[in-house]
């Protein structure tokens, strides 16, 4: 009996060393997986960071390319020497269509209201002035300057006098 007793404790220490062993190798394999993950994890947020800083460092770069033959048609027109009014003046219009033309491509589009037609908006127009018109009660009178969102955020709101109420 004490011999099948010892047998029975011998298998049983047997059992445990054997799942104790096999624990031990799976806890292992779970740590490699785990820091393989971390690491992993590491690897795309240092990644994901390194392409955030490229995008913000060249975001302007599509912008400013676009520029360029604005910046060659200025000084173009700055090396003729003689030009007579009338030229400077279809110069500086073109040179404008091309500025005009490179911001709309770039998204940033004028915010230019109606006179008498659109009513004052504090999101996209700045009140310089309320004053005394015909037009209804916080209409666009005049427009002072003309003001450019890009997408759908306002960079500069049109300045802008607003009709008083009557």
């Amino acid at each position: 009996m004490v011999a099948a007793q010892a047998a029975y404790e011998g298998d049983a220490l047997a059992k445990a060393q054997a799942d104790l062993a096999e624990l031990q190798a799976k806890s292992a394999e779970l740590a490699d997986q785990y820091l393989r993950a971390k690491a992993e994890a590491d690897n795309a947020r240092r990644r994901a960071d390194d392409e955030i800083s490229k995008s913000r460092k060249f975001a302007v770069e599509a912008f400013a390319e676009s520029l360029l033959p604005v910046a060659d048609s200025l000084e173009a027109g700055l090396i003729i020497k003689d030009a007579t009014n009338e030229q400077i003046r279809e110069g500086a219009q073109a040179t404008l269509r091309q500025l005009l033309a490179a911001l709309e491509r770039n998204k940033v589009m004028p915010i230019n209201p109606q006179p008498g037609t659109t009513k004052f908006d504090p999101h996209q127009h700045q009140a310089i002035s309320v004053v005394p018109s015909e037009f209804e009660a916080n209409t666009v009178v005049t427009v002072l300057q003309k003001g450019y969102a890009i997408a759908d955020r306002v960079l500069r709101p049109a300045l802008v006098t607003v009709a008083a109420p009557k």
